[in-house]
């Protein structure tokens, strides 16, 4: 598939726009099981404007961020066609762990398996790596509520 294929199939399962679209690019997807999505990290994002001048570092929150958001993909692609009229809210985090900084210029491989899939809530683990090297960890809670 092509990439503006991509991100506009990507931005029909997300609600977020620019510049909060943390997912660029669809790799791996095994519905009711498994994602695996691409971040390409650029000095163009705003967020290095002010973090930090100078030297500039992806900040952890939006890392999660990036991983919550391929993990809403997964859940939106692991529903029935007809129950997928929903939004997924990021409810928790449990055991992150940062291992190294992210940079302009590295992009991040966010792999999300999916552990538990209910009627109104998700959890799974995720991991977002940098050539190969494990940047950050983290359990991912959240919760799926129907859109307006």
């Amino acid at each position: 598939m092509d990439t503006i294929k991509q991100i506009k199939e990507i931005m029909k399962h997300l609600p977020h726009r620019y510049p909060f679209v943390m997912v660029d690019r669809v790799v791996e997807l095994e519905p009711g099981h498994r994602i695996v999505t691409l971040k390409n990290v650029t000095i163009n994002e705003p967020f290095f404007q002010g973090h930090f001048p100078g030297n500039p570092i992806m900040p952890g929150v939006l890392i999660l961020e990036a991983m919550a958001q391929s993990a809403g993909v997964l859940t939106f692609e692991s529903l029935p066609p007809e129950k997928r009229n929903i939004l997924v809210y990021f409810m928790g985090i449990d055991r992150a762990r940062f291992r190294r900084m992210v940079v302009p210029g590295d992009q991040l491989v966010i792999e999300i398996i999916l552990k538990r899939l209910k009627t109104r809530a998700v959890k799974a683990t995720g991991q977002a790596r940098v050539d190969g090297e494990l940047a950050v960890e983290a359990e991912l809670m959240a919760s799926i509520g129907e859109k307006e």
